[in-house]
């Protein structure tokens, strides 16, 4: 089950479910117990339908607001990024490098 169709296209699954949906939300909307069910059913129902290697199938099921303009405007608020580890205390860091 996946909400990023290019993620697992690059990794080559045997087969997967994908729902437009927003991550973190693969199995449905929160709440939506027979839409959960109809979502897991039909990611089950892949094992043995799916008949091409890597095939990704893409549920019918749609998320119910415009989750996808919103989430763009959202600002980057991460913080920086480093190439090296980074340790939030030195004995962190001691008991990862001794």
């Amino acid at each position: 089950m996946t909400s990023s169709w290019v993620i697992t296209a690059s990794a080559n699954p045997p087969r997967a479910a994908y729902l437009d949906y927003p991550l973190g939300h693969t199995a449905g909307q929160p709440n939506e117990l027979s839409e959960q069910v109809e979502i897991a059913t039909a990611a089950l129902e892949l094992i043995a339908s799916a008949t091409e290697p890597g095939q990704i199938v893409a549920l019918p099921h749609r998320w119910p607001t415009e989750w996808k303009t919103k989430a763009r405007v959202l600002s980057d608020k991460r913080t920086e990024r480093f190439d090296t580890p980074q340790y939030e205390r030195a004995d962190d860091e001691a008991a990862v490098t001794s």
